[in-house]
């Protein structure tokens, strides 16, 4: 189980990407154009230093939704590997059956 402040945390960072995801796009477009003159590039750059650290995406860790851990995360779940296992014994998990041969 993760602490509070963590999982918080996240989902204070993921607020501002969605945020800022819009403005943080439309400047990368702008440096990646080729028509723009390297004074624009810099200038936009210097605008997108000035934006909040943890605006850009990368900045989001996976984390579990229901326990917060953020190692052996799955993408397709949002589960850590530990509550995927937990849920499909307990048959929260609709198709998953325990494996026998």
């Amino acid at each position: 189980m993760a602490r509070k402040s963590k999982t918080a945390k996240g989902e204070k960072r993921r607020r501002v990407v969605v945020r800022c995801a819009v403005r943080r796009a439309e400047l990368n477009e702008i440096v990646r154009r080729l028509s723009s003159t390297a004074a624009e590039r810099a200038a936009v750059q210097r605008k997108l230093a000035r934006q909040p650290r943890g605006a850009s995406a990368t900045r989001v860790g996976n984390r579990d939704s229901t326990d917060g851990p953020p190692h052996g995360h799955r993408r397709a779940l949002g589960l850590s590997r530990v509550s995927l296992r937990e849920q499909a014994r307990s048959g929260f998990l609709p198709g998953v059956r325990k494996s026998s041969w």
